[in-house]
C-alpha cells in the first residue's frame, strides 16, 4: 500500500472526503524535503490545478494538524511552515546568529512532556519545536570577541 494510499484510509475513517486538492496537498507535504508554507504548497497545487483556492489550502492543513499528521512550526521567518510528520517526531535548534538549523530528537521533549503531566497533570501536544539560541560556533566566536 502506497503511502498516500494510507492517509486516504486515515482521512476516510475519520470521516473526511478524499478531494483531488486535498490529494495533491498531501502529496506537496509528503514528498517535500522540509517545510513548507502555505503559500508554497498553494503554488504547488494551483501548478497542477489552476482553480484550487487557498481556503482550500488552509481547510486542509487545519484538518492534517488536528490529525496529528503534519506539524506547524515558526521557524523565526514569519509565515508559518508545515511538515509532515506521521510518526517521526523531531525539533530543530535555530542559531540566531548564523539561521544553521540542528535537527533534535523527540526524546528530549518527550521527557518534558512527561514530567509536565506527572508534576501538572497537563497532556502538552510536544510535537514539533523551533528552539532559538545559539550554535555552538556562533557561541564561542561570541565569547572570543
Amino acid at each position: 500500500m502506497s503511502c498516500e494510499s494510507e492517509t486516504i484510509d486515515v482521512l476516510r475513517e475519520s470521516g473526511h472526503k478524499m478531494t483531488p486538492q486535498r490529494m495533491m496537498i498531501l502529496t506537496s507535504l509528503r514528498h517535500a524535503s522540509g517545510h513548507l508554507s502555505a503559500a508554497d504548497i498553494f503554488e504547488q497545487v494551483k501548478a497542477a490545478y489552476p482553480y484550487v483556492d487557498i481556503s482550500t489550502v488552509y481547510r486542509t492543513l487545519t484538518v492534517l494538524k488536528e490529525m496529528r499528521l503534519i506539524s506547524e512550526t515558526h521557524m523565526g521567518g514569519g509565515d508559518a511552515t508545515f511538515e509532515w510528520v506521521a510518526s517521526e517526531r523531531h525539533h530543530h535548534l535555530i542559531c540566531r546568529h548564523c539561521n544553521g538549523v540542528t535537527l533534535l530528537d523527540h526524546t528530549y521533549l518527550e521527557k518534558l512532556g512527561s514530567q509536565i503531566e506527572r508534576e501538572v497533570g497537563f497532556h502538552a501536544d510536544i510535537d514539533h519545536f523551533a528552539i532559538f539560541g545559539l550554535c555552538a560556533d556562533c557561541k564561542r566566536e561570541t565569547a572570543s570577541n
